[in-house]
């Protein structure tokens, strides 16, 4: 009789195919060589010893289980002699390929650990903070644009401060109602944006111009501020050069010789009475205008260059700027806020996309950011390569995933959605046994008499069970499928 060990006994003794009472070789060591062990062959000798040596210091009794010694000089059968490493490599353990150890069992790539994450994060953090510092930087170069306060290389504090050298006091206003109010005949008004003024605005400085009899500089106006401010004048597109000669008699511009008036816009007027200087391709970018009141005047500059610190001490910038603004003893500098502009009234909020709305020093920082998120995407990139097949973690069976979601379904009171799949189900096997087609086999004008065909018990409601109602309760709808099973079962025996 077999005993329960022989199935343990036979895969032991299948390791070489050779029967278990054929000759044993002498160890070539004997029995009481150095570096022997009795009983053992060369080959479980050395195993012995790489179990020894492993780097992990595993005992050698978990690798290679020592048997009984057979005979003196002896060895055990070759099937036996290592049945405990007969399905692993020495140094290893069960399940696990040779050379990898059990220090990245986490199972987590090398090189993807907690710390090359914070790295990468730091990386990040750096390129982010310097994009934002040089956004900082860049958008502050604007800051105080014409103001005669700003020492900015934008800001006009040069002009002012040789302004006052000459005995010219200088006021910052910031409302059109301020500026009007602050104007008379020992006056000149700057205003530095006229397109920005709205309706109500342009008004009160129009008002001033005719009423005042002093001087009114207009920098850079456009269509949209003259048509109110100097009627009778239209800009004429960009001019050429920066730098132009004045070529007219007016004698602040022959004293000051070549500045910066172009690079921006220039004028066309049929006026009586103008001064036209500067030219730029036959248009002027300096124009001068009588207004109604005896001693006051118009000035439009189309250029902002000669007001700035950057170039003020350029070509003859800084004399004809004194001489425009320091012909009357007071200057009221005219800077157009937001909050005194009207709403919707600008042409900037119709001609200006989301871009140009958007400060330069913001512009290069959001470009700078994306480079950077690009150069980390390429850095962190996963290369493609081959596909790696893996075996999955464990086997489910059919009978178990149908038992899985037939819980579910009870769990969730779903007797609507287990009726329909069972009816399903088993529509589509009858149809396949009495030759409906596939297509055909939720229609009931054909299936159930087919299938009532072939049944030769007691009759039944072939169309209720099939194509019935929801089952009421839980019982019901065990019933239904016992009555289900015994309909397929009667059609198959049929």
């Amino acid at each position: 009789m077999t005993g329960p060990s022989d199935p343990a006994r036979s895969a032991a003794g299948s390791g070489d195919g050779s029967p278990q009472g054929t000759d044993r070789t002498p160890s070539p060591a004997g029995s009481g060589g150095a570096g022997s062990v009795p009983g053992r062959s060369p080959q479980g000798a050395e195993r012995t010893a790489a179990a020894l040596s492993d780097p992990e210091n595993r005992s050698a009794p978990e690798e290679t289980p020592r048997r009984a010694p057979g005979p003196a000089g002896t060895t055990p059968p070759a099937g036996t002699a290592t049945a405990g490493t007969a399905t692993e490599a020495p140094g290893t353990e069960s399940g696990r390929a040779p050379g990898t150890g059990s220090r990245t069992g986490s199972g987590r790539a090398p090189g993807t650990g907690p710390r090359t994450v914070r790295r990468t994060a730091a990386v990040l953090a750096v390129l982010a903070a310097g994009a934002v510092i040089l956004a900082a930087l860049n958008s502050g170069t604007r800051h105080g644009h014409l103001d005669p306060r700003s020492a900015d290389p934008t800001g006009s504090r040069a002009v002012a401060e040789l302004l006052k050298e000459r005995g010219v006091t200088t006021r910052v206003v910031t409302t059109a109602r301020e500026a009007a109010d602050a104007t008379g005949p020992r006056t000149t008004l700057l205003v530095t944006d006229p397109d920005r003024l709205g309706a109500g605005q342009r008004s009160a400085i129009r008002s001033a111009i005719d009423l005042s009899g002093g001087r009114t500089v207009l920098l850079a106006p456009g269509d949209h501020s003259l048509s109110d401010l100097s009627p009778g004048v239209r800009t004429e597109g960009d001019a050429g050069s920066d730098d132009l000669d004045p070529r007219c008699a007016l004698p602040a511009a022959t004293s000051a010789g070549r500045a910066g008036t172009g690079g921006d816009l220039r004028y066309t007027t049929a006026l009586p009475g103008a001064t036209a200087c500067y030219p730029s391709g036959g248009h002027p970018t300096l124009l001068v205008l009588p207004t109604g009141t005896t001693g006051g005047d118009t000035v439009l500059l189309g250029s902002e260059t000669i007001l700035l610190n950057e170039s003020l001490a350029e070509q003859g910038n800084a004399s004809l700027a004194l001489q425009l603004l320091g012909s009357r003893p007071d200057l009221v500098w005219y800077l157009p806020s937001l909050a005194d502009a009207d709403p919707g009234t600008g042409p900037g909020d119709q001609d200006k996309s989301l871009l140009e709305l958007i400060p330069a020093g913001w512009s290069w920082a959001l470009l700078q950011l994306f480079l950077a998120a690009a150069l980390a995407a390429l850095w962190r990139a996963r290369r493609l390569g081959p596909l790696v097949t893996e075996k999955l973690p464990v086997a489910i069976r059919a009978s178990e995933a149908t038992e899985g979601r037939a819980r579910l379904y009870r769990k969730a009171g779903a007797r609507d959605r287990a009726a329909t799949v069972l009816r399903a189900a088993t529509r589509e096997r009858l149809a396949a046994l009495v030759g409906v087609p596939p297509t055909r086999a939720h229609d009931p004008a054909v299936l159930v008499p087919a299938v009532s065909a072939r049944l030769t018990g007691e009759p039944r409601d072939v169309a209720a069970l099939l194509f019935g109602t929801t089952p009421s309760d839980d019982a019901a709808l065990v019933a239904l499928a016992d009555h289900l099973d015994a309909l397929e079962r009667e059609v198959r025996t049929s």
